[in-house]
């Protein structure tokens, strides 16, 4: 069983070390539980037991298995949604399809992604997780691409930001939760040149 100093019952002189490999271990159970088992049957022992870590070295990262889900579903769902810069908004938001259709079909996600959704309808706390520590910060990082745009000119000042959100992650999802594949080059050209009309992007030169 790997451990930390200070696991073993002897106190460490100064706070507990935080051994990379050890979080990364947990991590990589964690995610393997919850694709096996479901939030709603996942456990901080058998995430443990599956990492082959103590679980006092579990609780000492995360008190919880809101705080440990929180932690790597926004970990990978923000890294996902880092706004690319192209210099164009076609450019941007082509490759941003691009990436979130790949996080989207990634085998973990595809069976996660559904069960959290659908535990969230019955457990507030996890709902809260979803929806504030990793929508509200994954919204406010592909802002960052409309804006762009609507300084360089190619988007309208007038573009109802919260609702072009809404339109740039739903059509991925709902092809994706109806057993449809979104990588192929010729869907996610199409799909962006329709965002674009939508969002009254400005023709291009």
């Amino acid at each position: 069983m790997s451990e930390e100093p200070g696991s073993s019952g002897r106190k460490p002189a100064g706070a507990a070390v935080m051994q990379p490999q050890v979080t990364a271990a947990i991590r990589a159970a964690a995610f393997e539980e919850l694709a096996e088992a479901g939030y709603g049957k996942l456990s901080m022992e058998a995430v443990a037991r599956r990492a082959g870590v103590s679980k006092p070295t579990l609780y000492r990262r995360w008190s919880t298995k809101e705080d440990l889900v929180l932690a790597l579903i926004s970990e990978v769902a923000i890294a996902a949604a880092d706004p690319p810069d192209t210099g164009t908004v076609r450019g941007d938001l082509r490759a941003l399809l691009a990436v979130m259709a790949d996080g989207l079909t990634n085998p973990f996600a595809a069976r996660i992604i559904p069960d959290l959704l659908a535990q969230a309808v019955r457990v507030p706390a996890l709902r809260e997780v979803l929806a504030v520590g990793i929508g509200q910060s994954r919204r406010a990082r592909i802002e960052l691409l409309l804006h762009r745009a609507v300084e360089r000119g190619e988007l309208p000042a007038t573009l109802n930001t919260e609702l072009a959100l809404d339109f740039i992650g739903g059509p991925l999802f709902l092809h994706v939760m109806l057993g449809g594949d979104p990588t192929g080059a010729e869907y996610l050209d199409e799909l962006t040149d329709m965002l674009l009309t939508a969002f009254g992007a400005a023709p291009t030169k």
